[in-house]
């Protein structure tokens, strides 16, 4: 009876050896196993604009100048700027109008202040501008365009009335540019110098509306 307990364990004793080396073997993976899931992410192409390095500007300009007790009438203009860095820039502008009449002369009839040649207005000036506003404007899902918006102020000088009379200039813009070459320009400017036409010598205010093109060399 002892020997016929001893053979079932022994017997029980190999079976179970000899399953465990199986199991083993199929608890641990092979090196050789390839993942159920392969991620297939190919990287994107993305085309980067390329960044000028141009830190001057030309433009055109034209717009309304209201020249104060003598109306209103198209100005044209030339500018040009220099960008010292991201936020500061220099500006040169010169720009040319003509006066209408005044309240007087148009109710007197007869009566001319100034002749027709000194009705002509030319001005100069050189303003430093500050970029306060940088941003973007947004066109769908696809486009989006910088923009800054800016304020300047300068000197120079306005020839009318056959007298060369100094200016001092404040104002404020918005640029708009489709390409890095390229740009679109909204300004406000208040040209003020001292006008004794009428009298009485007096500081006046003399506001500028314009929209100009301009490009970057």
């Amino acid at each position: 009876m002892e020997n016929w307990f001893k053979r079932v364990l022994l017997i029980s004793g190999l079976s179970v050896a000899a399953a465990t080396p199986s199991a083993w073997s199929q608890e641990q993976p092979s090196e050789t196993d390839e993942p159920i899931i392969k991620p297939e992410v190919e990287p994107r192409p993305v085309t980067e604009d390329l960044i000028d390095t141009e830190n001057f500007e030309i433009g055109i300009y034209g717009g309304i100048y209201s020249i104060e007790d003598f109306g209103s009438d198209v100005v044209i203009g030339v500018k040009a700027a220099y960008h010292m860095s991201e936020d500061l820039f220099l500006e040169a502008n010169y720009g040319m109008t003509e006066a209408g009449e005044t309240s007087f002369e148009t109710l007197s009839g007869n009566v001319q202040l100034l002749p027709d040649d000194d009705r002509d207005l030319t001005y100069y000036n050189l303003s430093i501008g500050y970029n306060f506003l940088p941003g973007e404007a947004f066109f769908g899902r696809e486009y989006a365009f910088n923009t800054n918006f800016y304020v300047l102020a300068g000197l120079g000088a306005t020839e009318f009335a056959g007298d060369d009379r100094l200016t001092a200039s404040f104002g404020w813009g918005y640029q708009f540019l489709p390409t890095d070459w390229l740009s679109f320009r909204l300004d406000m400017r208040d040209h003020i110098f001292d006008n004794d036409i009428l009298g009485a010598d007096k500081t006046t205010h003399n506001l500028e509306f314009t929209t100009g093109l301009t490009i970057f060399f």
